[in-house]
């Protein structure tokens, strides 16, 4: 039988951002957006801080919506579901695939501290497919530590970075993105960053007045205050997530006393920690067997959902 802390095992409901600063009729000013993003951001912060059960799946799953836009960027047709599979299908430590890889730049921004050295970067650009050299790497480091010395607010410090790169190198937007987010982070002292804005890249907030026009990219005309109206939105839609997986990880933990599976308390730290687990997976505890009939069971007693949709090479997740 499987013992839990619980102190683990409970936790608050997540907090929201609250109806008015979500609410924006038209398109505000820079000030409004700005005042709005605080708002949010505030209200985010509270679970960028925090360690509950199911961090781990919450911050890879939104690392997942990044990733899925990033494939327009990228000029790749893979969805959600597609870029699941490039991960959680393939062999231990095979490739995943041009797509897939671009996800695993996510899923490292999501991992791990929000800190800009040459030779990470040099390793996300690859991951990109992108590729520049040692200098420009330097030089563009230096440019993070002077954001993080200016004190700027985060929203602008974001917009500041994103829009650098692409006047650096115009084809490197995925990249802008990304260390928009790690800056965001960085500048609100996370202790790792939450992927938001690369899912807002082709929403609303960069589309102009009334969401029409060409879309707004860094460096763009009222590109700062795009970038603090989605924001708003991004930091909404985290906290509607971490509520929805909160309630499954409080459903799950629940249940685990139930399960007698020798393994079991692994597959229940994988389904806390990522987006995705393979309905086939292996570990020195637990067969391919005895794999299925734990799922099973915890399909029965609906404490994971199937993601997958398929009968065969299934994922789980909450």
């Amino acid at each position: 039988m499987i013992r839990l802390d619980p102190s683990t095992a409970s936790s608050s409901a997540p907090p929201s951002v609250p109806a008015w600063a979500i609410t924006i009729a038209s398109a505000p000013s820079e000030s409004d957006a700005a005042f709005r993003a605080g708002a949010a951001l505030g209200v985010l912060d509270t679970l960028g801080r925090a360690q509950p059960a199911w961090a781990g799946a919450w911050r890879q799953r939104l690392a997942l919506r990044c990733a899925a836009t990033s494939m327009l960027l990228a000029g790749r047709a893979e969805d959600a579901a597609a870029l699941r599979d490039a991960w959680y299908l393939r062999q231990a430590g095979a490739d995943p695939g041009p797509a897939g890889t671009i996800f695993g730049a996510w899923r490292q921004l999501a991992g791990q501290p929000p800190v800009a050295t040459p030779d990470r970067l040099e390793k996300i650009l690859n991951q990109l497919g992108l590729h520049w050299d040692v200098e420009a790497l330097a030089t563009l480091c230096e440019h993070i530590d002077d954001l993080a010395r200016s004190e700027q607010p985060a929203p602008f410090a974001a917009a500041a970075i994103a829009a650098r790169v692409v006047a650096m190198r115009p084809n490197a937007e995925l990249l802008a993105w990304w260390l928009a987010d790690l800056v965001l982070a960085q500048s609100l002292r996370w202790p790792r960053p939450l992927p938001l804005l690369m899912a807002q890249a082709f929403g609303p907030a960069f589309r102009g007045e009334a969401g029409a026009g060409r879309r707004i990219r860094p460096g763009d005309k009222n590109f700062e205050r795009a970038v603090c109206v989605a924001l708003v939105t991004a930091a909404a839609d985290a906290c509607r997530l971490a509520a929805e997986l909160s309630r499954r990880a409080e459903k799950l933990l629940s249940v685990a006393p139930k399960l007698r599976a020798k393994g079991a308390g692994d597959v229940i730290f994988l389904l806390l920690s990522e987006d995705a687990v393979s309905g086939s997976l292996t570990t020195k505890n637990l067969s391919r067997f005895a794999s299925r009939r734990l799922f099973e069971r915890l399909q029965q007693l609906e404490a994971v959902r199937e993601l997958s949709g398929r009968p065969t090479f299934r994922l789980f997740g909450l």
